[in-house]
């Protein structure tokens, strides 16, 4: 029972707010969103008296706005009227169609208006205007005015979908919309024996062929024939480079350490007798303690590698430099082994660690150009991003 009365609560909290909810609205001049909320109240509950009341409120006075706002646009000398007189008869068909749906919304508003010829009408006339305007952005021959026309053409298409050539207006704005550039890679000239940027390329080219940051944005590479006149040129080369660059070194240190047990003496302990028992002595031992000694040995190579990208972004047009910067790369490979003489627990941990170790082998010339390539990757991609996000 105490289950069902909390069930029995819950749905009249329910009711209760959402009744509050479709008169808060009306209350506030939301007469759309009181008609809408007092028609879903009225699906789940028929007999609401609330929610028919503020239907029957809310629904006249929201037409009539409705209505209002389309008699206003056609006065009105907005450029793009039709689509806001569009919005205002999709609101009102809303409307419509929502009540239709509620055999208890129709028993307070028994013929709801619908206003889709009229719709379809100024839908049409909303893509006319929007492809117009596409049409004289266009015609200014710029790029942003390129970009502007796409937006118009797209929303053209979203009224009337293929209206008239709208798909070749929408691929023409977006050719000249787009920025193009052309990226050229200049190869290493004195490349070490065996050593090859490729992988690096091939990973920026990845990235830039699939960039998808900015719509209006893309990127060529040479061997592209698409592409006749770009508008900008991506120009990155390593400027210095090195790989493999060894440095040894060794530390010789004398390593104590007090206070360790070096073994034990034995001594006699006397118990003197009481009146139940003798006196006895026996054996014990005591730690002596004393200073621990020992060479340790410790050698570290480092292998160095390095390398230093220049990106240099150049306007076709104006034959300028538009941006220009240079990204530093290093990675460090270490090796550390060693040895020593002595007692090993004058050593610490770490000391002990090392000397157990055995030295190795870098890794080929060609893995540590991958490594050092790698922070240059990262800062490469991050400039670009930023440079053509909003470009």
């Amino acid at each position: 029972m105490k289950k069902y009365s909390i069930i029995i609560l819950l749905a009249i909290i329910g009711t209760l707010w959402s009744c509050n909810s479709s008169k808060k609205s009306f209350q506030s001049g939301n007469y759309y969103g009181s008609v809408m909320q007092a028609v879903s109240k009225l699906r789940k509950s028929p007999n609401n008296k609330k929610s028919r009341e503020v239907l029957g409120q809310a629904y006249p006075m929201a037409v009539d706005y409705y209505l209002t706002q389309v008699n206003r646009m056609k006065d009105s000398q907005d450029r793009f009227r039709n689509g806001k007189i569009v919005d205002a008869y999709k609101m009102l068909n809303n409307m419509h169609d929502a009540i239709q749906r509620s055999p208890a919304a129709l028993q307070v508003i028994p013929q709801p208006e619908d206003f889709y010829n009229q719709l379809k009408y100024h839908t049409k006339e909303a893509a006319s205007e929007r492809y117009r305007a596409g049409e004289e952005a266009l015609a200014m021959g710029t790029r942003p005015y390129a970009i502007e026309a796409y937006d118009h053409f797209i929303r053209a298409d979203l009224y009337e979908p293929g209206y008239l050539d709208v798909k070749n207006k929408i691929d023409e704005a977006r050719y000249f919309a787009t920025l193009k550039v052309l990226v050229e890679q200049v190869p290493v000239p004195s490349m070490q024996a065996g050593l090859s940027a490729q992988f690096f390329q091939d990973q920026i080219e990845q990235f830039l062929f699939n960039y998808q940051d900015n719509e209006f944005i893309r990127f060529y590479s040479a061997r592209d024939q698409n592409l006749k006149e770009p508008d900008q040129i991506l120009v990155l080369q390593f400027d210095d480079f090195v790989v493999g660059q060894v440095n040894n070194q060794e530390r010789i240190i004398e390593a104590s350490k007090d206070s360790v047990v070096l073994g034990q003496v034995k001594t006699q302990e006397f118990t003197a007798s009481t009146d139940t028992t003798a006196a006895t002595t026996k054996d014990k031992y005591v730690n002596v303690y004393g200073t621990v000694k020992a060479t340790f040995r410790e050698r570290t190579r480092q292998v160095i590698s390095r390398g230093l990208l220049s990106m240099r972004i150049m306007d076709t047009k104006s034959n300028t430099v538009v941006l220009h910067d240079k990204f530093p790369g290093e990675f460090v490979w270490i090796n550390q082994w060693g040895s020593f003489n002595g007692d090993e627990r004058a050593l610490t941990r770490e000391q002990l660690q090392i000397a157990n170790q055995q030295p190795m082998q870098p890794p080929p010339p060609q893995n540590l150009f991958i490594e050092f390539c790698k922070p240059i990757y990262t800062q490469v991609t991050s400039k670009i991003r930023g440079y053509y996000h909003n470009l």
